[in-house]
């Protein structure tokens, strides 16, 4: 998401005012992109405690109708969150607001302080909403593989399947906003103000996910640099002829935008004695290009696909794996791919993207 000019939050109507008194909230912020939209139908279909959704734009109404109350709120502004933060009493936050990868390269500086800035702000609020209520704030953080810097192709073939702590040396503001607020989420987890009289540990248990390309049915994609394989797809569904700014040989880890609902829903519900660490990897499949086109033509035959490779992006790409090791997803909690691409492709994307379109 964008940054804006600083403004005072505001009420949606359905949610009440700034004098309503407290009650159990689980706030997202950035709920009006892909996975916002995505997370609040869940909750809303599992009857989970009230949703409070913020977002710099305005939520759309069927959007807002899955939370108890919308907010435009800015994360950058500390005075603003707060105020909104102490009409409830927070018991989880998903904080999925930031710019992303190919914006963040034009504006690397904002990006740094929407991602970075506005995490720090979220991490100190749950610490002191955890410190008031005497319970610990749950955190959820979505991270990407964009946190990676593999330094040539050669060891990316050669590599194999990457885990979370190697090769984290990223090339782009995202995946250096990205990597060092996994270790935010860390240090206030474990050690934030370990030397004053009154520190407290474990205040914010925060759990971070890193997701993979996400490919979404339902929503246009949205800046991602991964993007080029949703954005095909949509074409195609369009009847549009799409130019991959990627080679036809680039692979990367994907899962599609129902996986990576329910694989965060799964992290944010385990009991955290079950946790060995903060940082997850997740992915289901990892095509290349070329294999995701040959794939739309057999769905939508009078696709037009062309490959001329942006340089700047597809040396972001070049620099993510092929595969990544999601064995500790797996032992922790139990995460398990729900289809490969080809079923991917039959149960959820033709289906949904067919019925999208033709509406």
């Amino acid at each position: 998401m964008e940054r804006a000019t600083r403004q005072e939050v505001t009420g949606d109507p359905q949610g009440g005012t700034l004098g309503q008194p407290r009650q159990p909230a689980i706030f997202i912020t950035g709920a009006a992109g892909e996975v916002g939209q995505g997370l609040m139908g869940a909750l809303h279909g599992r009857g989970a405690e009230a949703v409070v959704a913020t977002d710099l734009r305005e939520l759309e109404p069927d959007v807002r109708s899955a939370c108890h109350a919308a907010y435009q709120a800015d994360v950058c502004d500390r005075d603003g969150l707060d105020r909104l933060l102490s009409m409830y009493r927070v018991t989880e936050v998903f904080h999925l607001a930031a710019v992303l990868s190919t914006r963040a390269e034009y504006a690397p500086e904002v990006a740094h302080q929407v991602n970075v800035g506005g995490t720090i702000n979220i991490l100190h609020l749950a610490a002191e909403q955890a410190r008031m209520h005497g319970e610990p704030v749950k955190v959820i953080f979505p991270s990407s593989i964009a946190v990676y810097g593999v330094p040539s192709l050669a060891k990316k073939a050669s590599a194999g399947a990457v885990g979370e702590a190697e090769f984290t040396r990223p090339t782009t503001m995202y995946g250096c906003n990205k990597l060092y607020c996994e270790h935010l989420g860390r240090y206030y987890a474990r050690s934030y103000r370990q030397l004053a009289t009154d520190s407290k540990p474990g205040l914010v248990d925060f759990r971070c996910i890193r997701y993979p390309g996400l490919i979404s049915a339902k929503t246009v994609p949205t800046g991602g640099t991964s993007d080029f394989v949703p954005e095909m797809l949509h074409a195609a569904a369009r009847g549009e002829a799409y130019t991959c700014f990627v080679r036809e040989d680039s692979r990367i880890p994907f899962m599609t935008m129902p996986e990576a609902i329910d694989a965060t829903l799964k992290l944010a519900a385990v009991d955290a004695a079950t946790l060995t660490r903060r940082v997850y990897n997740i992915a289901s499949f990892n095509p290349c290009a070329g294999e995701v086109a040959e794939l739309v033509a057999q769905y939508f035959p009078g696709s037009r696909v062309t490959f001329e490779p942006d340089p700047p992006r597809q040396a972001m790409v070049d620099t993510w794996p092929e595969a990544i090791d999601c064995s500790a997803a797996r032992d922790d909690w139990g995460f398990k791919p729900r289809w490969t691409l080809q079923q991917a492709f039959d149960e959820y994307l033709v289906p949904a993207i067919r019925e999208r379109y033709a509406t």
